[in-house]
């Protein structure tokens, strides 16, 4: 039963930047009884986190530390000990498919941070029954990629249904500003690590909106017209001009993942689009493209090779003073599925003031939480399996809100 297990909480791989933060998050907010424990590969690296962790907040119990290595001998004892695991060990493809395999076997909750939508199809693939039918809730992204594309949709879907009474046709996310530092060595290797490991057909795949749906798509898709998507523009009502975003491919599929997973509540014509909001059309052409050119650059082993000698190493990112000025925030508006010339539309806001891994670390922090302290509603309403942030619901717009993330909401009036 889950109430005899040793830890609630246990993160694994403290050591690297974003789950220092996340460690961090856990010790300055959450309860001092809180029962967790820090497991990694190198037990002196995870120590060394845990005296950091104190003097952040010495009146809270102190961590267990665990070693471990990502096998099924070693990660099996941990699972079956734990009622929620935070994993922050990427690249997901190369190391986490046996922490998802052992969390699926042993009905073990977990959330991670990945925006690698290949390896999520192919957990999918492989563990999504098996977790289901032994009743555990896997959510992976739940970071900067997708958790406040897929948190903001279903805030809007909820108040159309609240307050127009009726399905959304879609929700077109954009943008509207991210102001970031830089990227982590962690995540620019990931990217690397990607294109090292698929071939590019296989990266094609998981462009398709609806690679990680849990049903057929709607058959009535709207269509962009064909200019747009060879320029990469558009002009949306209330966002402005938009282009491509380099987070779209994996917020998109989450998003619709979402959708197929509670088709009651999104409605069965429901369609999401996210975009980056620009100056103007120029911009958002050449944005277009220097995208599409960077991407297929990347195809090309000498190119990745060339990054790698300039980038971050794994485990190192931008520094805390030059974050401090970082910002996030997304707009979207989503149009009620109603019959009629002029059908009603809601406005929303996601917003946050700091760093993207900052951010990352308290996304996921709070979906444990949230599972945590309302286990039996969150499997009924995500009804288990490999799962997406939406299905938190509105504790986690709560629990978020309290630490500075903040979604708004509103029904246009024209």
């Amino acid at each position: 039963m889950e109430s005899n297990k040793e830890f609630d909480l246990v993160l694994l791989g403290p050591t690297g930047y974003t789950g220092r933060l996340c460690a961090e998050h856990i010790a300055k907010n959450f309860p001092t009884n809180l029962k967790w424990a820090l497991a990694g590969r190198s037990v002196q690296k995870v120590e060394d986190i845990a005296k950091e962790l104190k003097t952040l907040n010495p009146d809270r119990t102190e961590p267990e530390i665990r070693a471990v290595q990502l096998n099924r001998q070693e990660l099996d004892p941990l699972v079956q000990r734990t009622k929620v695991i935070i994993n922050c060990v990427g690249p997901y493809h190369l190391y986490s498919t046996p922490v998802v395999e052992a969390c699926a076997k042993h009905g073990t909750h977990y959330v991670d941070a990945t925006g690698e939508t290949p390896w999520v199809r192919e957990i999918i693939e492989k563990y999504h029954e098996v977790a289901k039918s032994n009743g555990a809730i896997i959510i992976p992204s739940v970071g900067v990629e997708s958790a406040p594309a897929d948190i903001l949709a279903w805030s809007l879907v909820k108040r159309v249904r609240e307050d127009l009474s009726c399905d959304t046709k879609e929700v077109t996310s954009a943008i509207e500003e991210m102001k970031s530092s830089g990227a982590s060595g962690g995540t620019l290797n990931t990217v690397l690590t990607i294109f090292d490991s698929l071939s590019f057909s296989d990266i094609l795949k998981s462009t398709n909106p609806f690679a990680l749906a849990a049903s057929e798509p709607p058959k009535n898709i709207p269509s962009e017209p064909l200019v747009d998507k060879i320029l990469g523009v558009r002009s949306v009502r209330d966002l402005g001009t938009l282009t491509t975003s380099p987070s779209g491919i994996a917020d998109i599929t989450i998003v619709h993942r979402s959708s197929t997973l509670m088709p009651e509540f999104y409605g069965p014509r429901f369609y999401f689009r996210q975009l980056v909001r620009v100056r103007n059309a120029l911009v958002g052409v050449l944005f277009h493209f220097a995208f599409i050119v960077g991407l297929s650059l990347l195809i090309l082993p000498p190119v990745r090779a060339l990054l790698r000698k300039v980038v971050y190493a794994p485990g190192h990112g931008p520094r805390k003073e030059d974050s401090v000025n970082d910002r996030v925030e997304y707009r979207a508006v989503a149009t009620a599925d109603q019959k009629t010339v002029a059908p009603q539309r809601v406005f929303g806001k996601f917003r946050y003031e700091g760093s993207m891994y900052a951010l990352t670390g308290l996304l996921l922090a709070e979906a444990a939480m949230v599972i945590l302290e309302d286990t039996e509603r969150v499997k009924k309403v995500s009804r288990c399996g490999i799962v997406t942030p939406a299905t938190l619901g509105q504790p986690f717009v709560d629990r978020l809100d309290k630490v500075g993330c903040h979604v708004e909401t509103q029904v246009f009036d024209y």
